[in-house]
């Protein structure tokens, strides 16, 4: 399906390149890393047939050029770029259903619990929160050593470290309009490998939200957070087709169990509310 529109939201210190596909209710899809809105191409395509779906390059990422410095703090501003996004689209009051991966799930997760009564539906893919983890501070060194490593040897070297958290395979090769691999390195792994999701404001709208892993990376480390967040807002924990970008890699069989879900989902019995 072809682009149906696209264009620049001017937000504070930047420009947000955005492109929407389909008609009907409001599916925002959130990419992670040094993703843009290439990478959801094809899901965008096949979910286009339920949803009207918008997808983004985040700021300072391909065609969302900064008009300032770097986000910081990184979080509030692309939570804040998002609702910016949802709204100018929506409408100031305008509802819609979200999808995250990666870092891009830690921005659907702080929607929710910044704007909950905006959010519908929030479905998160393996967000790199790794101060879950019990093993935290060994995750935080090894974060820390890979960006000494980009700053001392380059790209390559860097994301050649990266491996380890994906099992011990290379990080993924995706489709993007610009290779971000230097920006995400210098200003989105550490800051959002350190995010710690708000999971007091989350466990009152815990009914709304999904937690999802892929079937081939349940065990990697970027993912054993998603099962940590899930246990402690007592939601189930949702297996999703392939790997840690299986949006990506497998489109059709991933955008068949998002529609499931958001079709068919109802709240959760074991969920709590403060």
């Amino acid at each position: 399906m072809d682009t149906l529109e696209n264009g620049l939201l001017p937000v504070p210190g930047a420009r947000l390149y955005f492109e929407v596909r389909g008609t009907g209710p409001l599916l925002l899809l959130v990419p992670g890393g040094a993703s843009d809105a290439e990478v959801f191409g094809p899901l965008a395509d096949e979910l286009a047939a339920h949803y009207r779906v918008v997808s983004y390059d985040p700021r300072g990422i391909s065609r969302s050029v900064l008009d300032g410095p770097p986000p910081e703090p990184w979080l509030d501003v692309q939570a804040d770029d998002a609702s910016r996004l949802l709204g100018h689209l929506a409408g100031p009051d305008g509802t819609g259903r979200v999808f995250g991966s990666c870092a891009g799930g830690l921005v659907a997760l702080e929607l929710m619990a910044r704007i909950p009564h905006r959010i519908l539906w929030a479905v998160v893919h393996e967000p790199p929160a790794m101060g879950l983890l019990p093993d935290a501070e060994r995750h935080a060194a090894f974060f820390e050593e890979v960006y000494a490593t980009f700053r001392r040897e380059g790209v390559p070297a860097a994301l050649d470290r990266l491996r380890v958290v994906f099992g011990g395979r290379p990080a993924p090769v995706l489709p993007e309009a610009t290779d971000n691999s230097a920006f995400f390195l210098s200003h989105v792994m550490l800051p959002s490998t350190r995010c710690l999701p708000d999971v007091r404001a989350l466990t009152a709208v815990a009914d709304r939200v999904v937690m999802a892993a892929g079937r081939t990376s349940r065990t990697h480390d970027v993912s054993r957070p998603t099962a940590v967040l899930a246990q402690r807002l007592r939601r189930e924990l949702v297996e999703f087709p392939g790997g840690h970008v299986g949006y990506a890699k497998q489109p059709a069989r991933f955008a068949a169990r998002l529609v499931e879900l958001l079709d068919g989902i109802r709240p959760s019995p074991t969920a709590t509310r403060l």
